[in-house]
């Protein structure tokens, strides 16, 4: 109750508006028509590996097994990777804003979006694992974004949040406006799983906020895996569609 009245009491201090627009909406944490009609969300049919988005089924009516031409040529090391929007001129102000504005009115949102989008692989998880930033960044930013999605889902499905099963024990350059060639030079041997006992044989989910190229989910992948984990999951909450290599 206490909770409600210091939000309300908020919302009439700091009269909230969509994070997206700009227009006044009526409680913190939503979107306006404009907003949502804006937004790309992404479903099934999609790469079963990757959760790359086709255009239509394939021939068979079946969307369970199928990979992209991408996956079939070189098959990623995690199992899965879903994301339940696409990153875009409309869904760019809301990750910007969470990740680099403390913008966190709409986690909750998130979270509900990303359980959804990411049912099958978080069914029969052991544990959500957020991709870990390097300690001077997290002074820098004063806070992980990829933690707080974490902590989110966890509330939400009422899996554990294991920050301490993945490290970054090399710091980065950040990955935005490098090539995808240049974004797997950059992570690659940056994380690793410190406890290989903590890991053996379970089920994981990687939380991110993007998923770009896939080359942080893969480096933290290939960690999880050699230190035991039976099964990589990817959830993220967007990733690039298009074919050209973005900058974030």
């Amino acid at each position: 109750m206490i909770g409600g009245l210091a939000h309300r009491l908020a919302d009439l201090a700091w009269p909230p508006v969509c994070p997206s627009t700009g227009r006044p909406v009526d409680r913190s944490g939503r979107l306006d028509p404009a907003g949502w009609s804006r937004l790309t969300f992404l479903d099934a049919p999609w790469c079963a590996c990757c959760g790359f988005p086709f255009p239509y089924a394939g021939g068979s009516g079946s969307t369970s097994a199928t990979l992209c031409a991408m996956c079939v040529a070189k098959p990623p090391v995690f199992d899965r990777a879903r994301s339940p929007l696409a990153y875009d001129d409309a869904s760019r102000p809301l990750v910007l804003g969470f990740k680099h504005g403390s913008r966190r009115e709409m986690i909750g949102r998130f979270a509900a979006w990303m359980a959804l989008a990411g049912a099958d692989c978080l069914d029969g998880a052991d544990g959500l694992v957020p991709v870990p930033l390097h300690w001077r960044r997290l002074l820098a930013r004063r806070y992980n974004q990829s933690a707080l999605l974490g902590a989110a889902l966890a509330r939400r499905t009422g899996l554990p949040l294991e920050t301490e099963l993945l490290l970054r024990r090399r710091a980065t350059s950040s990955q935005a406006g490098h090539s995808a060639r240049s974004r797997k030079r950059n992570v690659a041997g940056a994380f690793h799983a410190p406890v290989c006992g903590a890991v053996e044989g379970r089920r994981l989910v990687l939380v991110d906020d993007v998923f770009t190229t896939g080359a942080t989910a893969t480096a933290c992948a290939r960690a999880l895996k050699r230190a035991g984990a039976a099964d990589v999951s990817v959830m993220t909450l967007c990733r690039v569609v298009r074919s050209a290599d973005p900058t974030i």
